[in-house]
């Protein structure tokens, strides 16, 4: 009887497993959902609009990044079933309405308090303003017409403390678990200079060109590989998905957002598709400021891995 009783702990002990140098949980789903993005989703229950807000689900933590331009996305979030009261890490890619437009409408629908990480010079510069020289195409923040429109955000510091938010600020990275990591510091390359029309303004009738020192995106480590979002991509989507793909030295699975390439020559354009060839990047989720030119020229070449990243769109990584 002892030994039967031996025998029966043993092989219960045998099927624990034993984790000394810590189990791993490469093997955990994260679910990235598109809550609201310039193109309309096959659902006609949910809205489309300019702008760009994504959930990340991990069994960690659930992720919003970006909030687009207004409370739309709250709408939406809702006919897809995904509670943004759980939310407990924002990430603002950086300072335009089109991506900080929701933030308000969030903190005042729910009573929550999630960590904000935002570029460390995020909260610096927030008078921000696009100029067209006139006969420009026409977007969601300018008619074409010569002159400066506001593109900044409606709150500031000093509300996000009135709010008990903790403020992380993102210098080169922060890791939010074990899977999700925030990247910052990115600097102007001769490939993807600066646009022009972007622009600081500093006094009565002054302006300086806005270098998006704030500007941040996410890397998921997935087993098959990084998956990047970016919001909007200022300083080149080349140079982002570079800058981190050095810093971690892994191969890029999936890019997915904002390339911001509507301005964007053809041969600028030619020289990002060049690079995700090379890169061997299998899934290439096209959002937001592309355009269509960008979209089209992406789609030719790269068909299979091409896909506009829509409203409602769901991955599992």
């Amino acid at each position: 009887m002892k030994k039967n009783y031996l025998t029966l702990l043993l092989s219960s002990f045998l099927l624990i497993p034993i984790c000394l140098g810590g189990c791993s949980s490469k093997n955990s789903k994260v679910t990235v959902t598109t809550l609201i993005e310039n193109s309309a989703s096959d659902n006609k229950n949910l809205e489309n609009q300019h702008g760009i807000s994504m959930l990340i689900e991990t069994n960690k933590n659930n992720i919003l990044f970006d909030t687009s331009k207004n409370e739309l996305f709250l709408k939406n979030s809702e006919e897809m079933s995904k509670d943004l009261s759980k939310v407990d890490s924002l990430v603002l890619s950086h300072a335009h309405y089109d991506h900080c437009g929701g933030v308000k409408p969030l903190l005042e629908k729910f009573n929550i308090k999630p960590d904000l990480y935002v570029g460390e010079k995020f909260f610096k510069d927030l008078e921000k303003y696009h100029y067209s020289k006139g006969g420009g195409p026409k977007l969601d923040f300018t008619d074409g017409k010569e002159g400066y429109t506001y593109i900044g955000i409606d709150f500031d510091e000093n509300y996000i403390k009135s709010k008990n938010i903790n403020v992380k600020p993102v210098s080169t990275e922060n890791k939010l678990n074990d899977k999700v990591t925030v990247y910052g510091g990115f600097k102007e390359t001769s490939l993807e200079p600066l646009n022009p029309s972007m622009q600081i303004k500093t006094g009565e009738d002054k302006y300086k060109l806005d270098n998006f020192e704030e500007e941040v995106a996410i890397s998921i480590d997935t087993d098959k590989g990084l998956v990047i979002l970016t919001g909007c991509s200022h300083n080149g989507i080349v140079n982002i998905v570079e800058s981190i793909k050095s810093k971690t030295n892994k191969d890029v699975y999936a890019v997915i957002g904002g390339t911001h390439l509507v301005e964007a020559d053809e041969a600028r354009i030619q020289k990002t598709i060049d690079y995700f060839k090379k890169l061997g990047v299998k899934k290439i989720g096209l959002s937001h400021c592309t355009g269509d030119k960008a979209v089209k020229m992406f789609k030719e070449q790269l068909p299979e891995e091409t896909f506009v990243n829509s409203t409602g769109i769901t991955m599992d990584f």
